[in-house]
């Protein structure tokens, strides 16, 4: 069975710098920062399902950092296994940021998100922690780092990790996660939220993918036998599947984009040989040698350069690739090379 990146969270890594209490001390690094330097700011991007909640709680527990959540679909209350929010297990006491906070039948958009956001970031920076933004709404977090109206850019630097999945082997494991999430109970939680007399799904938390996939289902199951409502079922979980499998083709081509078209210098991951692994040992080793333990070394050297750019440095750690503006022409799901 496919290990899922959430289900066995990594044991605590040593700390990569030893200090009392362990781990990296952000209020020592503010210390001693010329007061010239922007904050720092890590930013965890990736299409669902390819573990960027696991890696940002591993980052948060080797550097005292808090976490802020940008998935559009998870800023509101309600709907955690459809929306595949993070549980308080897996958060491991790290605090979490804009995570089931709005209310589902408003429209949450990028103006608020950015607004929040910042607010959150300067409190974590205020706090001696580092702010780490996870979420696959790439269009929330291009709006915060480039959009007209948003200051975020000139006050903070950010090193974006990309954790990358090939789509084959992507698209495998969100189908079996829709399965698992029947399981869990999404039938129920959607159906909580059904109402016969309201077909727009257009706004809030309706929106999200696993919602409007059992509209029809929801509507015949009164008035049909079971060979029907069965057939109707298994084309909602169908669809679901589907509409899942192309978010994370649309999320990918965006990081891509932010890549190619903006010039954003992102550090790749690739954990595809994570979900590769038939047993919980060899996977959690694998994420350890080409997600986690890469990444700690890159966000390391990012806190501590002196001479970092405005996006990050481009040394390259064993398992990581440093993805540059301006290598047009890979395909998505195409290896990138290491350099």
């Amino acid at each position: 069975m496919k290990m899922n990146p959430m289900s066995v969270m990594m044991p605590k890594s040593r700390p990569l710098i030893h200090l009392p209490g362990g781990g990296i001390d952000m209020k020592v690094l503010i210390n001693q920062r010329d007061p010239r330097q922007l904050e720092k700011v890590v930013v965890v991007m990736g299409a669902t399902g390819t573990g960027k909640s696991r890696l940002s709680i591993d980052l948060a527990t080797r550097f005292h950092a808090e976490v802020v959540n940008s998935d559009k679909m998870q800023v509101y209350k309600g709907l955690d296994v459809v929306t595949n929010k993070i549980t308080d297990e897996e958060r491991q006491g790290i605090p979490h940021h804009l995570l089931g906070l709005i209310d589902p039948n408003s429209d949450f958009t990028a103006a608020s998100f950015c607004n929040m956001a910042t607010a959150a970031t300067k409190g974590i920076v205020n706090r001696g922690k580092l702010p780490i933004i996870v979420g696959g709404s790439n269009s929330f977090i291009e709006a915060l780092i480039d959009g007209e109206d948003s200051k975020f850019g000139s006050r903070y630097q950010c090193c974006f990790l990309w954790v990358d999945v090939s789509l084959p082997v992507l698209h495998s494991f969100v189908s079996e996660r829709v399965d698992r999430m029947v399981e869990k109970g999404m039938i129920d939680e959607v159906q909580e939220i059904f109402n016969p007399m309201h077909s727009d799904y257009s706004t809030g938390i309706r929106r999200s993918i696993g919602v409007p996939e059992f509209d029809r289902f929801f509507r015949a199951k009164p008035f049909c036998d079971g060979e029907t409502r069965a057939r109707l079922l298994e084309e909602a979980i169908r669809q679901t599947k589907y509409n899942t499998c192309k978010l994370a083709c649309r999320q990918l081509e965006k990081i891509i984009r932010l890549r190619n078209v903006k010039g954003w210098k992102i550090h790749r991951l690739d954990a595809t040989q994570v979900f590769r692994k038939q047993g919980k040992e060899e996977a959690d080793k694998e994420w350890e040698n080409l997600v986690a333990g890469p990444s700690a070394r890159i966000v390391s050297k990012f806190l501590y350069s002196q001479h970092s750019s405005s996006a990050t440095s481009t040394v390259v750690y064993p398992g990581a690739a440093t993805v540059v503006g301006g290598r047009r022409g890979m395909r998505i799901g195409e290896p990138v090379a290491i350099y």
